[in-house]
């Protein structure tokens, strides 16, 4: 409200009308939750936040980019589904009925680790009853790389890579050998090219 008065005279008045400042809470913090690292043309990594607020509108950003479009509150978590893109994701909250938005403060990150590289297995062939077998080695490899040796889905054996070629040695079982990439510190894995055949 505003009063008036006048220095000279002493007379005051009150103003007749007045005015209102209401201030609309914004919505609640949630924590956005999950997030994480996941191997190339893998499924992805679902984001989410812990809870949510009635009717208010909650949408995904990673970076400044909105991702789908905003998701309902009703008073529990919110999973945003799996994301694939890698980057930070944040979530914007918005009440329709105040007008009033809100970041939530923590962000999820979504990392994709590399697979590993792809080389060739090479060797096989035919040797006679009672040799020394056939030799299978993998044209190259990656420093620090797992490599396993399988004949079917029968494991053979198991060697690291040391960014040369890597040699099984020979092999005596008779099928097909194929080679399998690991890595260790993103339990990352991918099939390499071609295989070798042994027969007796």
């Amino acid at each position: 409200t505003v009063v008036a008065t006048n220095p000279l005279t002493g007379c005051s008045n009150s103003m007749n009308s007045s005015a209102s400042i209401i201030i609309k809470a914004l919505p609640t913090d949630y924590p956005v939750s999950l997030g994480g690292d996941y191997c190339d043309c893998g499924v992805g990594i679902d984001v989410n936040i812990t809870g949510s607020d009635d009717n208010v509108e909650y949408q995904l950003y990673r970076g400044v980019t909105a991702v789908g479009t905003p998701v309902v509150g009703g008073g529990v978590s919110i999973s945003f589904g799996l994301q694939t893109a890698g980057g930070n994701y944040t979530v914007v909250a918005s009440d329709p009925t105040t007008g009033c938005s809100k970041k939530m403060n923590s962000s999820a990150n979504v990392v994709i680790n590399p697979l590993p590289t792809v080389f060739t297995v090479l060797g096989g062939g035919s040797y006679c009853e009672g040799g020394a077998g056939s030799r299978v080695y993998l044209s190259v490899s990656t420093l620090g790389i797992e490599y396993q040796l399988y004949n079917g889905a029968t494991l053979m054996g198991t060697a690291m890579g040391t960014g040369s070629s890597v040699d099984f040695g020979y092999q005596t079982a008779a099928g097909t050998y194929n080679v399998v990439a690991n890595n260790l510190t993103t339990s990352c894995s991918n099939n390499m090219a071609g295989s070798a055949t042994i027969s007796i």
